[in-house]
C-alpha cells in the first residue's frame, strides 16, 4: 500500500463513480470529498462532470469554496473534466447568474459552448504531452476554452480552433469525458503530477 496516492473526487454532484473508477484501476487510493476535512486528508482533486452551477452552489452550501480556492492556491494538483473545466477557470461567459468558479486557470471558459444535450457528439484530437494516438473524445453539453491567458497552456483543439484541454502548472482542465470513453492518459498525467508534488 506505501506510495500509492490519495487522491479525492469532489462528490457533490456529478460523475463521480466513473473517475472513481478509473482512478482505482490505475492504482490510486480515492477518497470521495464532501467536506473540508475530506479535502485535506488527500493529496489532488478531481472536479467532474456535471452541472457546473449546481457543484457551485453545492460547494458554498458544504463549506467547500473557500478550501479549495486555498488548495489550489496552495498548489495541491486539481483535473478537471467538463464542468469541472469550468470551475477552474479564472473567467467564466454565459453563466448563471450569481454564478462562481474555484479559479485558478488563467482561461475563460464558456458554459454550454457547443449547445445542448442534442448536439453532443464524439471526435479524435491530437493532445499535445500525451504519446499513442489521438485522443478518442465525448463532448456532452460541454464547455470550450474561448481565451487562453499567458498564465496557461493549451493542450488540444478542434479542427475549427476552439480549445477543449489546457494546463498551468499542477491543473488540468479538459472540455470532454474520458472517463466514460476508456481513455485513461489524462489521469496517469494528473496522477504523475499528484505523486511529482508528494
Amino acid at each position: 500500500m506505501a506510495g500509492r496516492p490519495r487522491v479525492g473526487i469532489l462528490a457533490l454532484q456529478g460523475d463521480v463513480r466513473e473517475h472513481a473508477r478509473v482512478l482505482a484501476e490505475l492504482g490510486a487510493e480515492v477518497a470521495l470529498v464532501r467536506r473540508p476535512e475530506e479535502l485535506s486528508a488527500v493529496d489532488g482533486l478531481v472536479l467532474p462532470g456535471g452541472e457546473s452551477s449546481t457543484i457551485d452552489k453545492l460547494s458554498r452550501a458544504f463549506g467547500m469554496q473557500e478550501p479549495i480556492r486555498r488548495a489550489i492556491a496552495g498548489g495541491m494538483p486539481v483535473f478537471g473534466t467538463c464542468a469541472g473545466l469550468i470551475l477552474l477557470a479564472d473567467r467564466l461567459e454565459d453563466g448563471i447568474a450569481g454564478q462562481q468558479t474555484f479559479g485558478g486557470l488563467d482561461v475563460t471558459v464558456k458554459r454550454n459552448a457547443f449547445g445542448g444535450q442534442v448536439e453532443s457528439f464524439e471526435t479524435e484530437i491530437a493532445v499535445d504531452g500525451l504519446n499513442g494516438p489521438p485522443v478518442h473524445a465525448a463532448f456532452i453539453r460541454a464547455p470550450a476554452v474561448t481565451e487562453v491567458g499567458p498564465g496557461a497552456r493549451a493542450l488540444a483543439s478542434l479542427d475549427d480552433g476552439r480549445v477543449v484541454a489546457v494546463e498551468q502548472g499542477p491543473l488540468l482542465g479538459i472540455a470532454f469525458h474520458p472517463e466514460v470513453a476508456g481513455e485513461s492518459r489524462f489521469h496517469r498525467r494528473f496522477l504523475a503530477g499528484v505523486a511529482a508534488r508528494a
